[in-house]
């Protein structure tokens, strides 16, 4: 079975984004964070190891309105209402729609010879965790607290302990630690 991997930044109070979805506090170079002289904290190393990316509709809506596209990796999308004709013309060859449950998504991407896959989007995180598909995370924690947003984290069923794998901190304020799950 393919495994899933988070790769995510959120604010110190919880948040991936605020209430309407956005991102715009990840980037201030009034404080030099996050992107302290090039730094990309070890994203491009994580991305390295992916042979793609699943992602939910509201963290594709965002990056779709990015400038350029940033993933060279296949990009699998879950949503049950999009169709392949409502994406983007420059993203319909970059990216791919799905349905299903958590097993199911990672089932059919085995299947095609995907070993792991970066799992993004908070809802998408959330629901592949309680799957159980969820193999580590790493968790890098912004030295900011934007009051209210869409968090990483919600009610869970009963306690799920994570091991930590370590953690490191970066000029600037971030701190960034992994665990296994």
């Amino acid at each position: 079975m393919t495994t899933g991997h988070v790769f995510i930044a959120v604010s110190l109070d919880g948040f991936i984004a605020r209430p309407d979805g956005g991102i715009d506090w990840l980037s201030n170079d009034e404080h030099g964070t996050p992107d302290q002289k090039g730094e990309d904290y070890g994203c491009a190393a994580f991305m390295a190891r992916m042979d793609g990316i699943v992602m939910g509709r509201a963290s594709f809506e965002t990056v779709a309105g990015f400038a350029t596209w940033p993933y060279p990796q296949p990009v699998i999308v879950l949503s049950g209402s999009l169709r392949q004709a409502d994406l983007p013309g420059r993203l319909r060859r970059k990216v791919r729609l799905m349905s299903g449950n958590p097993r199911e998504v990672l089932g059919t991407l085995a299947g095609e010879g995907w070993a792991r896959a970066y799992v993004d989007g908070g809802e998408t995180i959330r629901r592949f965790l309680r799957a159980g598909c969820i193999a580590d995370m790493v968790i890098t924690r912004l030295p900011v607290l934007i009051g209210r947003g869409r968090p990483l984290f919600g009610p869970v069923e009963s306690d799920l302990w994570l091991t930590h794998a370590g953690t490191h901190s970066y000029a600037g304020g971030l701190v960034q630690s992994r665990y296994v799950v």
